[in-house]
């Protein structure tokens, strides 16, 4: 999931507080059902059986929501532009550009267009954060070698 862009109007504070609320629920319901593989919801009289990933995204969905984020969802197998990446990424195009042409992202051409897939985008992301924890660890623990007081 990716925040929206800047033109989804803000979520009304009922909306974050239900979504909050809803997310809980979700939460302890999948914590109590740890081995269900799938549930029932009721929807205007209706039964709907859905798988527990659908449930786990819809909890996720739902706390974003709680916070005041308009989500989009994409699927995994997606392409995304340069744009799109440095949006995902919070970082300029050309930045995003000079990774790819490095070899650091993996991408291909369409036409002269550059597309990157979207789970070898989100898989960068994700080693540049372990990347920033581990950084931080070390000077976390430095700081308490030295009784910084952290």
């Amino acid at each position: 999931m990716s925040v929206a862009d800047d033109r989804t109007p803000p979520l009304d504070p009922e909306t974050a507080d239900l979504a909050r609320s809803s997310a809980e629920e979700l939460s302890r319901l999948l914590a109590r059902e740890g081995d269900a593989e799938r549930a029932r919801v009721r929807l205007d009289g209706t039964d709907l059986v859905l798988p527990r990933q659908a449930l786990s995204l819809l909890r996720d969905l739902l706390v974003e929501m709680a916070q005041g984020n308009a989500v989009t969802v994409v699927p995994t197998h997606a392409e995304l532009t340069t744009q799109q990446a440095a949006e995902l990424l919070n970082v300029s195009r050309p930045h995003v550009i000079k990774l790819l042409e490095e070899g650091t992202i993996p991408f291909h051409r369409v036409g002269t267009h550059r597309r990157i897939r979207y789970a070898d985008l989100i898989a960068y992301k994700q080693e540049c954060e372990a990347r920033s924890q581990e950084a931080l660890d070390a000077l976390v623990e430095q700081a308490q070698d030295e009784d910084m007081g952290y």
